[in-house]
């Protein structure tokens, strides 16, 4: 006979995961404050391979609207610049030979509205993988009804894949809430 963990435990690890990658997502959508996780996507050419920005520069945010990046050599600013300009974040640097700086210009509300489209469709997703979790671990807990295991105790169980999928449902909206406000606050 098969143990109800076998099927609450993974189902449970799913869901997390997808809570996990949403906080993800949403960190790399911009905001209108500055924040260095939106370069995180950017790869400079650095002696023949690809890297992110953070592993050739110190990446820093001195303000609100402001993204400071100080090459560790002289040669990665116009790298740095370049993979700036050529990526989808639609901001030109600033360079003064010491830092370069990336301001953030305020959003418009067009582009507000937009974000926060993109944002219901990364929650969405994650809904749907912790939706898949749960059915994946009911269709395995009537399996092991098949199996041998008292049906009672796998009504039980059912009923706490339910509750720990509202739980996760619940975090996913907290989180895209909060993601939401950011994106609409002036």
């Amino acid at each position: 006979m098969t143990d109800v963990k076998t099927y609450l435990e993974p189902a449970e690890e799913k869901m997390e995961m997808a809570v996990a990658y949403l906080e993800e997502a949403l960190a790399h959508i911009r905001a209108g404050k500055a924040n260095p996780k939106i370069l995180d996507g950017i790869r400079v050419d650095y002696y023949g391979s690809a890297a992110p920005i953070s592993n050739v520069a110190n990446v820093s945010v001195p303000d609100a609207r402001t993204i400071a990046i100080t090459p560790w050599e002289k040669s990665m600013f116009k790298e740095i610049e370049k993979a700036i300009i050529n990526s989808d974040l639609g901001i030109t640097p600033e360079n003064n030979g010491e830092v370069i700086r990336i301001s953030i210009p305020p959003l418009t509300e067009e582009r507000r509205k937009a974000l926060v489209k993109q944002s219901k469709g990364e929650a969405e997703n994650a809904k749907i993988s912790v939706r898949n979790a749960r059915r994946d671990a009911i269709e395995g807990l009537k399996k092991a009804v098949k199996n041998g295991m008292p049906e009672d105790v796998e009504k039980d169980a059912e009923a706490k894949v339910q509750k720990i999928h509202d739980n996760y449902m619940k975090k996913i909206e907290d989180v895209f809430a909060a993601k939401e406000k950011e994106i609409l606050t002036v």
